[in-house]
C-alpha cells in the first residue's frame, strides 16, 4: 500500500513544485518593475520615426516636475506637468501603458496640448521615476490618480475642468478609477484599449502567449499578488468599477487587438450606465488606433469633448 501511495505522491509533488516555481516566475515577469521601456511590438515599428518626433517635442517643451510624497523615497510618485500655451482652465491627466512612463505618452501630450489643455503625465507605481517594486496593473494606481486630481485642483483652482485619459493599462486604470468618488472637477474619461479585469487579461495571455491553462497557475499568481500587493486578482475588475461610474466615458479599441481582445471593450461598455460612446477602430491592433490616423483620432476625441466636456 505504501509503495502505491508513493507511486502517486511523488509525481503529484513534482507537479505542485513545478507549478509553484512557474507561478513565481510568471509573477516576477509580469508584476516586477523594470527600469527601462521595452521595445514596442513588431507591428508598430513602422511608426518609430513618428514616435521619436513626438518624444523630441516632449523633451524640448517646458515642463514642471510634480510629486506625491516627495520626501518619502519608498512612496514617492513623480509626474511631468506641461502648462498650456495660453492660460487654460482645462487639464488632462494621462495614464501610460504597461512598462511605459509619462514620456511614452508624448504623442497624446502633444495632441491635448494643441487642443488647449494643460497636461499632467504621471509615472505609475513601479514605472519610470516613481517608486514601487511591483506593477499593480491599475488597481493601486487609481488611488494615486485621486491624489493627482486633488493636486491639480489645489494648484489650478476649484474652477478647473479635468479630463482623465489612458491607454492600455492606463485605459484600465481610468476605468478602475471611474468607480471611485471623483471630485466634480473631473468632467469626462477616455479609455483606449483597457482590459476588463487583471484576472481575465492574465488568463487570456497565459493561453495565447504561454499556451498554459488558467489552473493552477492563475490562482497561484493571485495568491502571490495578495501577499505582495494586498489583493487577489479576481477581486478587482474594471467592469465592476464602471458599474459605479457617473462620468461620460469614451471607449476606444482596435478591432484586431490580440493583446487586449476587443471583446473586453464590449464588456466594459455594457457595464457602464453613465453617458458612453464606443469607437472600434477598424484594422487597428493593440494601442494602434492613434498611430493609424492621428488626425482622425483627434477629431473623434474632439467630438466627444464637444459633447461632454466643453
Amino acid at each position: 500500500m505504501k509503495k502505491k501511495t508513493l507511486t502517486w505522491t511523488l509525481p503529484l509533488l513534482g507537479i505542485a513544485a513545478t507549478s509553484l516555481v512557474a507561478s513565481e516566475h510568471l509573477f516576477n515577469f509580469a508584476f516586477k518593475r523594470v527600469n527601462y521601456v521595452p521595445e514596442t511590438s513588431a507591428d508598430k515599428q513602422k511608426y518609430a520615426d513618428a514616435y521619436y518626433a513626438y518624444v523630441d517635442w516632449y523633451q524640448k517643451i517646458s515642463k514642471e516636475k510634480w510629486y506625491l510624497h516627495e520626501h518619502d523615497p519608498k512612496n514617492r510618485m513623480v509626474a511631468e506637468y506641461i502648462p498650456a500655451e495660453t492660460p487654460s482652465k482645462k487639464t488632462v491627466i494621462i495614464s501610460h501603458g504597461y512598462k511605459g512612463n509619462g514620456e511614452t505618452m508624448a504623442n497624446f501630450a502633444q495632441m491635448y496640448h494643441r487642443l488647449g489643455f494643460n497636461v499632467l503625465l504621471p509615472d505609475d507605481r513601479g514605472h519610470g521615476e516613481s517608486a514601487g517594486k511591483y506593477i499593480s496593473f491599475g488597481w493601486l494606481d487609481r488611488l494615486d490618480y485621486l491624489q493627482w486630481i486633488q493636486q491639480v485642483i489645489d494648484r489650478s483652482g476649484a474652477d478647473i475642468k479635468i479630463l482623465m485619459f489612458g491607454v492600455s493599462m492606463g485605459g484600465a486604470t481610468m476605468e478602475m478609477l471611474s468607480g471611485e468618488s471623483l471630485p466634480s472637477q473631473v468632467k469626462a474619461i477616455i479609455a483606449d484599449c483597457g482590459y476588463s479585469s487583471i484576472e481575465a487579461e492574465l488568463t487570456y495571455l497565459l493561453k495565447r502567449q504561454f499556451h498554459l491553462p488558467k489552473y493552477p497557475i492563475e490562482p497561484l499568481v493571485s495568491t502571490i499578488s495578495k501577499r505582495r500587493l494586498g489583493y487577489y486578482l479576481g477581486d478587482v475588475t474594471a467592469t465592476e468599477q464602471l458599474k459605479k461610474n457617473k462620468r461620460p466615458i469614451l471607449f476606444i479599441h482596435g478591432e484586431k487587438d490580440v493583446y487586449v481582445p476587443v471583446g473586453m471593450a464590449y464588456e466594459n461598455y455594457a457595464a457602464t450606465h453613465a453617458p458612453k460612446q464606443l469607437w472600434i477602430v477598424k484594422n487597428a491592433s493593440h494601442a494602434e488606433s492613434f498611430w493609424m490616423n492621428p488626425a482622425r483620432y483627434q477629431a473623434h476625441v474632439t467630438e466627444f469633448l464637444q459633447t461632454y466636456f466643453d
